[in-house]
């Protein structure tokens, strides 16, 4: 078993150290090993754990269900199934988020293509929304 330091389990996840401790502090990650001197100890399994965590984060998911869903899988294997429908609800909600991005991205490149096509300078007072 590889253990790391707080320093580089963040430094891995791209989680602060600030993070790591809230995130254990509020059970997402649980059973943090420690050195006999109390120091924290992550594992691979912690870092697969924050990988996990910074997909679910970075598409937006909250926390509450973040913690359920660490919840579920500490429960074991009969859970699989809330565990995947937690995470089918998250992914149709990302969808919808990634369409919206998509007409937002076409109509911000739509009017840099206006400014694009402008001969020169705009005239003074002339505004375009």
């Amino acid at each position: 078993m590889t253990g790391y330091a707080p320093a580089e389990a963040a430094r891995r996840s791209g989680f602060s150290l600030d993070t790591l401790r809230y995130y254990e502090k509020i059970g997402l990650l649980a059973d943090i090993g420690r050195t006999s001197g109390g120091r924290r100890v992550f594992t691979d399994d912690d870092l697969g754990w924050l990988v996990l965590f910074r997909c679910l984060r970075d598409t937006g998911m909250p926390i509450a269900q973040m913690c359920r869903y660490a919840q579920l899988a500490r429960e074991g294997g009969h859970t699989a199934d809330q565990r995947r429908e937690l995470l089918e609800r998250h992914a149709v909600q990302v969808e919808e988020q990634m369409r919206l991005l998509q007409r937002q991205y076409d109509h911000l490149r739509e009017k840099i293509r206006f400014y694009e096509r402008q001969p020169g300078p705009a005239s003074e007072g002339a505004q375009t929304p």
